[in-house]
């Protein structure tokens, strides 16, 4: 089996009570914050447990103690075990997708004609308190896990005393996949404070502490193995601070200390073959973390810069073909139409050298550098194009969020059978049409080969025993209108097939766009 990143708290499920311990499915795990712990005098008055004057008495300025032990007493009583429950969508037929489906809901079996029903699924996972009110950071993957279906119901925190405890969501970002919480409970904590990462050096000496497999407060150690180290997994964030101190399912969330107390990265992911911990694990330094963290603590909206250009790496191969450097410079595969990117001047096929002044290589790629720059801020810009250097100067954008990006990149094939998955879609619309439909986008439209702004709603899947398939319509078809009322979102088709419900018509008419054909009315059989 080839090896993966693996999310570090992705847990298995039961259909009865699904459980989940989430990682990402690139193997998140926690990095390194520095963290200080409190006293127990009053509030205002805290000293956190990894203060310079505590730690010079628990650990030799130079190398590493004989015994981890001083350091992690002082220091565990900040790290606390995170579980959540969630509400889990699941099809209630077996036969969901195949050719009995029909069948099954018709002899009652369906529970509704296949009408989603929902399951309990709990997560497991680790956190840090950062002051002594009760703040709490950790992934946001520990708290919102890679389930669209998934809704969050609460949270309980565990601190190391066995004490258990509600909290509540504050914030979350799932670009950097940071999460903070708040204990609901009126005392003082200990807890920790961020340190500096940027001062990490490869062979430093590294504490992490967190509940792997729900083993609560366990601790590990190791070396920093490398900084900044990129995954390949893409996205604005995608640069870590790598360890061998084990890591493992469960420890997402949780603090990577140096030997002065610092919380110096939260425990993300790791890369394994087999899902458990074979030394090569990655934390969100510090330096990235601490500013987002203050950020969804105070509520801020957090705000990334963006260009709109889906890039490449230039590998060995492309840096050949063009004269470049090894591990220089990104190519510039699409620029999305009316982006700033667009606005600019770049072009598809040129090679982004530089970015506002910082080399793009394979450690601080394009997205990076874009990313930790605001909305607004004007840049240049330096490409390769037909063998000569370019400046361009771009100003920036907001950077969506990762699910329009998603949605935005995502493929779409036509061609492929995709049969009705209930739950996926609206369920007005799937039971009265006996199709599924999903929201027009960039990327949908270029599968489509349809212009980018074209106004619809994009046909997923059709029942095969409904009158729209017996009318000819298929996946991939575009509606763009519904008694002729335009349907630019799939809300706009919902109220026309509620109006025409309320108006006991037995058929609505719908405008149909197929990619080779002009637009054609359609009317389809209400069910």
């Amino acid at each position: 089996m080839p090896s993966r990143i693996l999310p570090k708290d992705k847990d298995q499920e039961d259909v009865n009570n699904v459980r989940y311990v989430y990682g990402l499915s690139s193997a998140l795990l926690v990095g390194g914050a520095t963290l200080s712990l409190i006293t127990g005098s009053p509030l205002g008055a805290q000293v956190a447990q990894n203060d310079g004057a505590v730690m010079d008495q628990v650990v030799p300025v130079a190398g590493a103690p004989a015994s981890f032990a001083d350091l992690t007493a002082q220091l565990q009583p900040a790290v606390v075990n995170i579980a959540t429950r969630q509400r889990v969508e699941v099809a209630n037929n077996p036969f969901a997708g195949t050719p009995f489906a029909e069948l099954f809901n018709r002899r009652g079996g369906g529970g509704g004609g296949g009408e989603p029903q929902t399951r309990e699924a709990q997560s497991l996972g680790s956190g840090f308190i950062i002051s002594a009110d009760g703040y709490v950071v950790t992934n946001n993957h520990v708290i919102n896990p890679p389930d669209s279906r998934a809704t969050l119901e609460s949270i309980t925190i565990t601190t190391t005393d066995g004490t258990e405890y509600e909290a509540e969501l504050i914030g979350a970002d799932a670009a950097s996949d940071l999460a903070v919480l708040k204990i609901k409970a009126n005392k003082t904590f200990p807890f920790v404070r961020f340190g500096d990462s940027s001062a990490a050096r490869p062979g430093d000496w590294v504490v992490a502490i967190g509940n792997p497999f729900g083993l609560n407060g366990t601790v590990t150690s190791g070396i920093i193995s490398a900084v900044y180290r990129n995954t390949g997994q893409g996205g604005a964030y995608d640069r870590y601070i790598q360890t061998d101190a084990s890591i493992n399912r469960g420890n997402s969330g949780g603090p990577l200390f140096d030997m002065r107390g610092n919380v110096i990265g939260i425990n993300n992911a790791i890369f394994s073959p087999s899902g458990g911990s074979v030394g090569i694990g990655f934390a969100i330094p510090a330096e990235i973390a601490a500013p987002i963290v203050e950020k969804l603590r105070s509520g801020e909206e957090i705000q990334r810069g963006y260009m709109g250009v889906r890039l490449q790496p230039i590998d060995e191969d492309f840096a050949a073909s063009l004269g470049l450097p090894k591990r220089r410079g990104e190519l510039a595969q699409t620029v999305e139409d009316g982006s700033p990117a667009a606005r600019a001047g770049i072009r598809s096929g040129d090679v982004l050298t530089k970015v506002n002044g910082k080399d793009v290589t394979a450690d601080q790629t394009v997205s990076f550098l874009v990313a930790n720059l605001q909305p607004g801020t004007t840049i240049p810009v330096e490409v390769l194009r037909d063998g000569k250097r370019v400046n361009i100067n771009v100003t920036l954008g907001k950077r969506p969020t990762e699910a329009e990006l998603l949605q935005q990149n995502q493929t779409f094939d036509p061609e492929a059978e995709e049969p009705m998955a209930p739950g996926t879609s609206d369920s007005t619309i799937e039971q009265k049409l006996g199709m599924q439909v999903m929201p027009m986008n960039a990327g949908v439209a270029r599968s489509l080969g349809v212009a980018a702004d074209l106004q619809g709603v994009v046909i997923a899947a059709v029942d095969p025993n409904g009158d729209a398939a017996r009318k000819g319509l298929r996946r991939g078809d575009i509606i763009l209108s519904a008694n002729y009322q335009a349907t630019p979102t799939v809300e706009a088709l919902l109220a026309q097939v509620n109006a025409a419900t309320a108006e006991k018509r037995d058929a609505i008419l719908l405008r149909i766009q197929r990619r080779t054909t002009p637009p054609a009315f359609v009317a389809v059989r209400l069910r």
